[in-house]
């Protein structure tokens, strides 16, 4: 059986996928699993350990006629057996069915008309449970299972090497993944003020001397040098892990990640390192399963800078 699944969306979208993939493989073995993405997100693939191959269409783009036309054809051309779409447009779901693709499932709505198999959407549960449910049509009723990655022999080798460059391979370390972008691409305010971390982090090296704080610097996290909060809080390491594989296996390497609502969550999950994370507006719910490892800070007003250090630091200590 050959399938492919149309996940637009994020780096975080791809990994709250993974679970749908990897019970598909499950039940599906032999089964030929690809995805189309946008290329912004076909790097969360490199810890995939269900999916052949990775296809990149910009759904978001302006897109011409033409532009869908190919898209179309590419997809024909593959000759798939089902297609999931987890898109709701009427638009979508034509699409689909001039591929001639026999099963199209998806999500009952204005495009379902075009489709094989429908499931309701039910957007208040956790992302990667409402993602699940559209295996129902498969014959695949089982609970979402854990969030899950497969990192690659050679970027748990470079993490073990840095950590040791860092010197924190005996004592275990916070992690810590300040954001990259003032407001999500949905205009959601994700930013956590500089000022705070560095209370947080002061604090930590008070309390816990010997257990160093970790700052992920990735190449476009410029709000961090732009604050200069290396420079103001002496004593902080820092890490720049180059692809997503080696992000994952420095996060599982860390005693506790601190994060901001960003993709780099859902990895901390998937490699299940104790986790505290803050969010503003967006219901802590949908984005991280029930877990004693995996702790919620939601403001108490939507914007992240109104939550206060001192809640931080005392979700720490509790824990």
């Amino acid at each position: 059986m050959r399938v492919v699944a149309l996940v637009p969306g994020g780096i975080g979208d791809q990994i709250l996928f993974f679970p749908t993939l990897d019970d598909l493989k499950r039940d599906y073995p032999q089964a030929q699993l690809d995805v189309v993405v946008e290329p912004r997100s076909k790097a969360a693939y490199r810890v995939s350990k269900s999916v052949n191959d990775v296809l990149t269409f910009d759904y978001k783009d302006r897109n011409s006629l033409a532009d869908w036309s190919n898209f179309v054809g590419t997809i024909r051309d593959r000759e798939y057996d089902a297609v999931i779409t987890l898109g709701q447009s009427w638009l979508m779901g034509l699409l689909l069915w001039l591929t001639g693709i026999p099963t199209r499932v998806g999500y009952k709505g204005k495009g379902a008309v075009f489709l094989t198999d429908s499931v309701p959407f039910k957007p208040n549960k956790y992302v990667a449970a409402v993602y699940h449910d559209l295996l129902q049509p498969f014959g695949i009723k089982t609970p979402c299972p854990e969030l899950a990655v497969n990192i690659p022999k050679p970027d748990i080798e470079w993490s073990q090497n840095e950590q040791k460059r860092l010197g924190v391979n005996e004592t275990g370390y916070i992690l810590i993944n300040a954001g990259s972008s003032e407001v999500s691409l949905t205009g959601v305010d994700k930013l956590y003020p500089v000022k705070n971390w560095q209370q947080i982090i002061q604090e930590c090296q008070h309390k816990q001397p010997d257990l160093p704080v970790v700052v992920i610097q990735a190449d476009e996290n410029e709000q961090i040098r732009r604050s200069s909060l290396l420079e103001r809080t002496p004593g902080i390491k820092v890490t720049t892990p180059d692809n997503i594989g080696k992000l994952a296996a420095m996060i599982g390497g860390a005693s506790l990640m601190l994060s901001t609502d960003d993709p780099l969550l859902h990895l901390s999950v998937a490699v299940q390192t104790y986790t505290i994370a803050l969010f503003g507006p967006t219901d802590p719910a949908k984005l991280l399963p029930k877990s004693d490892k995996f702790m919620a800070i939601k403001s108490p007003t939507g914007l992240m800078a109104d939550i206060s250090p001192q809640t931080v630091l005392d979700k720490i200590w509790a824990g």
